[in-house]
């Protein structure tokens, strides 16, 4: 029975993923449309392989292997998962039309310290490195979570740098400019 309850989980998951794509398709166009320039779509395709791999391999670990639900370790990680989705929504609201899941900066905005921006740099990656983990362990899923784990930290590694560069490059001021 918490096979089925964590599968519906998953799902659920996936269908909130395909509300982001929904959501970053429309502001990616926007962002496109008002000069926004596309860096790193080397690591684009990565990235979605991974976290296709994430809800896959958690749901093919739980009902393969058949890892014990621990309601210690479960309900806390559950509890992370649904956090790490309010703050990829607080995110996503934040930024508003800036928001994608690609790397498009439209030259000249400011950069956003509102929200969550206020805390941290880069909120949004926070909350894929928190559910990342938390999801597959929510029913004992550790080669997943792990797996996951590793591999995103070296995917945000080259995405940070794509992202830092682009947002440094699409704020600098113009020589002579001052602030």
């Amino acid at each position: 029975m918490s096979e089925v309850l964590f599968t519906a989980l998953v799902v659920l998951v996936a269908v909130e993923r395909l509300a982001e794509l929904v959501v970053s398709t429309r502001n990616a166009a926007w962002s496109l449309a008002h000069g926004g320039v596309e860096t790193g779509q080397r690591h684009y395709l990565v990235m979605v392989v991974l976290h296709t791999g994430l809800l896959v391999g958690a749901l093919a670990e739980v009902w393969i292997r058949r890892p014990e639900f621990h309601p210690a370790l479960g309900y806390p990680m559950l509890g992370v998962v649904v956090a790490s989705q309010a703050l990829r929504w607080w995110c996503i609201g934040t930024l508003g039309h800036r928001w994608n899941t690609r790397v498009i900066v439209v030259p000249g905005l400011p950069l956003v310290t509102t929200g969550p921006y206020r805390f941290l740099q880069h909120p949004n990656y926070v909350a894929v490195v928190l559910e990342g983990l938390a999801l597959p362990l929510v029913h004992s899923a550790l080669i997943t979570a792990t797996a996951f784990t590793v591999c995103n930290a070296a995917l945000l590694a080259v995405r940070l740098r794509v992202e830092n560069a682009a947002l440094r490059s699409a704020t600098a001021q113009p020589a002579g400019a001052t602030s």
